[in-house]
This record gives structure tokens, C-alpha cells and sequence, in this order.
């Protein structure tokens, strides 16, 4: 199976026109084996309510089932489970698409097929859910751009629930810029329309890829590779009179501009262009900042800000050469909402044994300071620990009606046996990691 993905992308790579007219029988015993030893034992399980525990209990007659109905076109995804997920910090929840267990099984298999195709294909500028590639990497790239570049202009942009409305007649032509197989066009095309059940309520999808399946980071970027990478690369940057940038993760994207007039330019055609794909871009979200070296000279005022995969980037300069640098640090919304997290996990583990609940405490800052441990955001991780510490004091004083310190300094006596890790970078943007 492995053998016959890499040959598919070496011809891909090769030859970038082609379109895979025999695909399907990649789908097979081996590889969905493969890819059920691969599924985490305790993601949520779909409509069927079938874990991969279950699932295993029968597994070699589970998939030679599975196979049999597909090569007789009888298989058909089952509706996604619709779970809502709190967004920290506000009022609003995210909507979740949770698959049935077979349908997992067969969008890993499919999804690796399609990745092994379109990653010949995907730009430089494209860094989300793709092999090798990392939040990290994406803001390295941009790092990179606006230091090493003539940028003055950022237009920071945000596409408005884009997984919502991915135009599903539009997904099948991108689809079939590559592929011609038409039994895997049809299973892309049954996963569309799979549809939603809701408190018992099944709803029809007529537009869209529901977040949390499998196969829909792999078709979010074959759709904005189309409506966005490839039209910024080849009309936007010829038409600009200076340099022109872009860095896409997944639907989140930032573009870079040496002159005013092609940031104004590119915001305007934006929104004709992802109107054209059933698009829309989120006015209120979407601005256009002066960023970069050159930024504030004219008028003395201090440069604006953006946010980009969790941190507010600013200008600033280095400590050694006073030489402009891009800095960035925890954005507010994400430090909150890593507060609020905490505060409810405190809240609701407050009983847990007292060893227990600092590993795992320390496992959290651990994972915490590993995505915001990067170059210039010391003092934002310095802070969130000082933050959760208080939070801890507060609710282990709440494990019952007797406090759990008299002081201050009990407390830190209690930390001594319990140390908590410190801040520590571990992603650095100039040098090695």
C-alpha cells in the first residue's frame, strides 16, 4: 500500500497534469487494518456509537465486510454526529462533525490517497495539516517574509465559517482536476452528502465538510489551493507593482505587501474572488495594518497589530543591534481562553489525589509551553504559570471546608514537594531549536 502512494506521488510530482484514473483499489484490506491500528482507542465515537474496541472484537470479518459493500457500491457514509465544543472565553460553541467508526476508517485510507496526489501540487505558501509541515513552520515562513522582505503592509484576512460553506459543486471540479476514478469521486461525493443528525434529527448537506472529520483538512486545502493559493500566486503577485506574500494555515491566512495600493487592490478582489467559490470574507475581521521596518515613520504613531495561529505579532527591535525584528506574544484571546480552561479543570479535578492532580497539571504547562514556547514569548509563558498557580492555590483550599494551607508560605513549602515545570522555549526563530 505504502509502495503504491509513493508511486502515485512521484507521478504526481511528475507529472502535473495528469489525472489518476485508478485509484480505488488502494482502499483495501491491508491499509484499513492499517489504518484502525492507527485510530486513537478514545476519540468520540459517530451515530453507529461503535468504538474501535468493538470494532476489534471482529476486526478481520468487520473489514472484509466493509471491502465486500464497497466493491458493490453498497456502502454509504452514515450522517456525522453533531456535538457542539465551548469556545473559551465566550458564549459560543463550535460545531463538531463525528463520524461513524467504518466511515473514520475509510476517510484515513482515502485521505492519505488524496494527500499523496495534491502534495505535489500544494504551494510553499500552504502550511496546515500537511506532512512535515507545522503552526510553527507557518509562522517561521511569515517571520521570515516580513524581516527579509520589503514589507510595510499586512492585510490580515478571515474567511467567515468556511467549513460551513465549502460549495460542494465546486470541491467535485477541484477533485477532478486530478482525479478521474470514478468510484473515488463518487465516496468524496457520499461523504459530502452524508448529511448531520442532530438530537435524533437527520438534516440534509447540501453545502459544506463537517470539522472533525477525518477526510476534511485534505479537502479544505484542495479547495483553497484552488480558490486561493494558486490566484494569489499567479495573478495577484503579477499584477502588484511591488513584492507580494502569502502564508495559509488551513483557512486562516496572512498577506504581506510592499505598497498600500496592492494591499487595498488585493482586499477589494478578495472578496469578487471568494464570492466566486461561495465564499464570504468576515468584514469585521479583515483589515488592512502598516507593518514592517518602515511602519509608523511618517506619522510617529506606534505600529498596529495582528494575530496570526495564536499570537499577536508587533514590530519591534532586537535587544543587540536595535534592528527591527518581528515580535510576538500569547494573543489575549488565547491566553484567556488557556486560563479559563484551567480554571474549569481545577474546578472540576480539585478532588483528585494531590499527586495525580500535579502531573497532570504538569503535563498541561508542559503542552502549554510547548506551542507558545517560541522566540520573544518568555515573559507570556512566565505569566500563565504565575496565573495557574493562583488558580491552584485557590481551588486545593476548596477541597473541602477546612483549607488545605493557613498561609502563603505553607503553600509554597507544598510547591517544593511539587514543583511545577518553569517556562522554557522551545521554539527558537533564529538558530536552532
Amino acid at each position: 500500500m505504502e509502495t503504491g502512494l509513493t508511486r502515485i506521488a512521484k507521478v504526481a510530482k511528475a507529472k502535473p497534469k495528469e489525472k489518476f484514473t485508478s485509484l480505488a483499489h488502494l482502499i483495501n484490506e491491508p491499509m484499513l487494518v492499517e489504518c484502525h491500528r492507527k485510530m486513537r482507542a478514545r476519540k468520540a465515537s459517530g451515530v453507529d456509537a461503535i468504538t474501535k474496541e468493538e470494532y476489534d472484537q471482529n476486526l478481520t470479518a468487520n473489514i472484509k465486510d466493509l471491502i465486500e459493500r464497497m466493491k458493490r457500491q453498497a456502502y454509504k457514509p452514515q450522517p456525522v454526529r453533531r456535538v457542539y465544543i465551548p469556545k473559551p472565553g465566550t458564549n459560543q460553541k463550535r460545531p463538531l462533525g463525528i463520524p461513524g467508526y467504518e466511515d473514520k476508517l475509510v476517510q484515513m485510507n482515502l485521505a492519505k490517497i488524496l494527500n499523496a496526489i495534491y502534495e505535489a501540487d500544494f504551494l510553499d505558501c500552504s502550511y496546515g495539516f500537511r506532512p512535515g509541515r507545522s503552526c510553527h513552520d507557518a509562522l517561521k515562513a511569515l517571520n521570515k517574509i516580513i524581516e527579509n522582505k520589503d514589507i510595510n503592509y499586512i492585510v490580515d484576512a478571515d474567511i467567515r465559517g468556511f467549513f460551513d460553506h465549502v460549495d460542494h459543486e465546486w470541491m467535485r471540479k477541484f477533485i477532478g482536476e486530478r482525479i478521474a476514478d470514478p468510484n473515488i469521486k463518487r465516496l468524496i461525493n457520499r461523504f459530502l452528502k452524508a448529511g448531520v443528525m442532530e438530537a435524533g434529527i437527520i438534516y440534509q448537506t447540501h453545502e459544506g465538510t463537517p470539522q472533525g472529520g477525518i477526510i476534511s483538512p485534505i479537502l479544505a486545502n484542495i479547495y483553497l489551493h484552488y480558490a486561493l493559493d494558486l490566484w494569489f500566486e499567479k495573478v495577484i503577485k503579477k499584477r502588484s507593482r511591488g513584492e507580494a506574500y502569502i502564508i495559509r494555515y488551513a483557512d486562516d491566512f496572512v498577506c504581506c505587501f510592499q505598497h498600500k495600493e496592492d494591499a487595498e487592490a488585493f482586499y477589494q478582489s478578495l472578496k469578487e474572488r471568494l464570492g466566486k467559490f461561495k465564499l464570504e470574507i468576515a468584514a469585521e475581521k479583515t483589515r488592512i495594518i502598516e507593518f514592517g521596518r518602515k511602519a509608523g515613520r511618517n506619522n510617529n504613531n506606534k505600529p498596529d497589530t495582528f494575530d496570526f495561529l495564536g499570537f499577536t505579532h508587533y514590530c519591534g527591535k532586537s535587544v543587540k543591534y536595535k534592528s527591527f525584528k518581528v515580535m510576538r506574544k500569547t494573543s489575549k484571546k488565547k491566553y484567556k481562553a488557556s486560563l479559563l480552561r484551567c480554571k474549569e479543570w481545577l474546578k472540576a479535578n480539585r478532588n483528585k489525589p494531590v499527586k495525580e492532580l500535579m502531573k497532570q497539571i504538569e503535563i498541561k504547562l508542559d503542552g502549554h509551553y510547548r506551542y507558545y514556547g517560541i522566540t520573544g514569548n518568555y515573559l507570556m509563558l512566565d505569566r500563565f504559570r504565575h496565573e495557574v498557580i493562583k488558580r491552584l492555590y485557590k481551588w486545593l483550599n476548596r477541597r473541602s471546608q477546612k483549607k488545605s494551607f493557613k498561609n502563603q508560605e505553607e503553600f509554597e513549602r507544598f510547591l517544593t514537594r511539587f514543583p511545577l515545570p518553569k517556562p522554557r522555549i522551545y521554539v527558537h526563530f533564529y538558530g536552532t531549536s
